[in-house]
């Protein structure tokens, strides 16, 4: 019996210390994954971040030299064409954009939601008569209440007069909305004519240097084809970009005349609803 036990006991002894040697190797080996891991995703992100400075320093860098070369190049192109004729080219870009944005600004000011104008006026007359109408006008932005204002004002005078009232201050409303046009049609007919000009110098001056050279080479004649065909080109090129914002002015001014007749039919026919609805 008493062999059993030592048998038992000393079995036991070896279970137990063979489980916590175990338990130690596998406490010290886990540390030791953990701070592999640890150390490959360092060296990881490292790696990233190197990556990501490369790339952030290297974009900005790239696209500084194409925007310098692109420079470079559009103010060689400018003085090879000749600074005179160029900058005189160029100028009629400038001011016909500044003529542009300044009507498309102005038209887009001068747009009005006649619809509820319209309504408001109708409120305001079954309301408040005339005089509550002209205030709703005179609080309105744009020139349909504008016109509308001065027909309404006219009321005393007669529908007849109305009418009048409303056509002729349609006309100079219109002139308003037209104001500077000419100015743009005249830089867009300017600059393509200050290009042919310089083409027609340019073609002077390789002929003279035929006439002196006494020879026609394709060096000679270079230098003054370049001269014309680069002044040709930028009248083009700028009589293009004024025309689309020509023909975008007027098409908007269009839909604002066409909003401005409508409108002013919609009101005639308020202003003799009233009318008779004062005569009874």
């Amino acid at each position: 019996m008493k062999k059993v036990f030592v048998t038992l006991t000393v079995l036991a002894m070896l279970t137990f210390g063979s489980s916590a040697m175990m338990a130690q190797t596998e406490a010290q080996a886990a540390p030791e994954a953990t701070e592999q891991v640890a150390e490959e995703a360092a060296v990881e992100a490292v790696e990233a971040e190197a990556v990501v400075e490369e790339v952030v320093a290297e974009t900005p860098v790239e696209e500084a030299t194409g925007m310098k070369a692109l420079h470079k190049t559009l103010k060689t192109k400018f003085i090879e064409g000749g600074a005179g004729f160029m900058a005189a080219t160029l100028l009629c870009l400038v001011f016909g954009l500044a003529l542009c944005i300044e009507r498309i600004i102005y038209l887009s000011l001068s747009k009005t939601n006649t619809k509820a104008l319209l309504a408001n006026i109708e409120d305001a007359l079954k309301s408040g008569g005339i005089d509550k109408a002209l205030d709703v006008c005179r609080n309105t932005r744009g020139p349909v209440a504008s016109i509308f204002y001065q027909g309404l004002s006219r009321y005393d005078e007669g529908i007849d007069v109305v009418e009048k009232t409303v056509a002729s201050y349609g006309g100079v409303q219109l002139g308003l909305l037209e104001k500077n046009l000419s100015w743009i049609s005249l830089f867009i007919s300017i600059a393509p004519s200050l290009g042919f000009l310089g083409t027609i110098i340019g073609m002077i001056a390789a002929f003279d240097k035929i006439q002196q050279v006494g020879d026609i080479s394709a060096t000679v004649v270079a230098g003054g084809i370049k001269v014309a065909l680069l002044t040709t080109l930028l009248g083009l090129i700028i009589a293009i970009i004024l025309q689309l914002f020509y023909n975008y002015i007027l098409s908007v001014i269009e839909g604002l005349v066409n909003e401005m007749e409508d409108s002013s039919i919609s009101l005639l026919d308020l202003v003799v609803e009233y009318d008779a609805a004062q005569k009874k």
